[in-house]
């Protein structure tokens, strides 16, 4: 009996511990996201690559939103890119058929992808490979029920020119708000409860549901947060290029890139997506420009190599090799 008063001590002292290591993390990826906000938003007047900077932050917002799904959740959704399609058609139709002005197209854009995601919501009883395959099955028959839409509304395999939309200022900053606040959430959720218990929820859902939390609802809501910012940057990247491209709004590409974009950094991670992002496209503009014939070819080659020698991603990598850096960057 007398070591039970040591006992909830020594536990108060490990909670306030891992509260201080927390809130250390969260001030930390805030000024990375902060800088690297500042900078991305320089870039505009500073040179004339802006084409660049666009899909970097288009990407990172991918990536880091998939990071919600896979990463806190432990759901990998092979059809991903329907949220984005959603979100780039959405916006298409508000603005040239409907005649709306670009940034209520946009929200409708977003709320056209939460809405998607709740249509989707049944298959997240699902797990594992089971999930994904449903998921991509579902994209799939999304795709096709928009391209069986009448000509006049979706511009058929022509696709949607948003006539008099494109200005590559206005989109530009309207991505960086986009990644700011996709990287807002994330940070957010490592340190909030919502986040606490959708990690629980992916390490053992039945031991998290025995200690009272709502599962169903739970990965519900990391579900509709994981839509939204797709949705939006589909909707964007619309505005940007100022087309609506059918074969390109629902590659399995995006899929794939947003996966792995977010595994090069780590999954579960805060900064890894971040990383992972910048490390990859980043790379992979460097080679485009050295070698451009074989640029797919060695930019695969390092893929194969950073999940051979670094299959927790780099970020995570990081952490395992140097365990006292979980106090700053996990």
């Amino acid at each position: 009996m007398s070591s039970s008063p040591a006992l909830a001590a020594g536990a108060a002292s490990h909670r306030a511990q891992d509260q201080r290591a927390q809130r250390l993390r969260t001030r930390i990826a805030i000024a990375v996201f902060a800088v690297l906000t500042v900078s991305l938003a320089l870039v505009p007047a500073a040179t004339s690559n802006i084409s660049f900077a666009f899909y970097l932050m288009l990407w990172i917002t991918m990536a880091s939103a998939m990071n919600i799904c896979v990463g806190f959740t432990g759901y990998l959704p092979f059809g991903y890119v329907v949220f984005y399609g959603v979100g780039a058609y959405a916006t298409g139709i508000c603005y040239k058929i409907l005649g709306w002005p670009i940034l209520p197209s946009l929200l409708a854009a977003g709320g056209t992808g939460v809405a998607i995601a709740l249509l989707l919501a049944p298959t997240l009883r699902l797990r594992g490979v089971y999930f994904g395959i449903v998921s991509l099955a579902l994209a799939t028959i999304v795709k096709l029920v928009i391209s069986n839409l009448p000509q006049s509304l979706t511009g058929g395999s022509m696709g949607i020119i948003l006539s008099n939309a494109n200005n590559p200022a206005h989109s530009y900053y309207a991505m960086l708000a986009v990644m700011g606040a996709t990287l807002a959430v994330v940070t957010w959720l490592s340190a909030s409860g919502l986040g606490r218990a959708l990690k629980a929820i992916r390490d053992d859902d039945g031991a998290a549901a025995c200690v009272g939390i709502h599962v169903p609802n739970t990965r519900l809501k990391a579900w509709l947060l994981a839509a939204l910012f797709p949705a939006l940057a589909g909707g964007i990247e619309a505005w940007y290029t100022n087309v609506v491209d059918p074969e390109y709004a629902f590659h399995v590409l995006i899929t794939a890139k947003s996966i792995i974009y977010a595994m090069a950094g780590g999954f579960g991670t805060v900064l890894g997506p971040v990383a992972g992002t910048l490390a990859l496209l980043g790379i992979d503009h460097l080679i485009w420009q050295k070698f451009p014939v074989v640029n797919l070819l060695l930019l695969g080659l390092i893929i194969v190599l950073l999940m051979l020698f670094l299959p927790r991603g780099i970020v995570g990598s990081l952490i395992k090799r140097k365990p006292q850096l979980r106090r700053y960057i996990a």
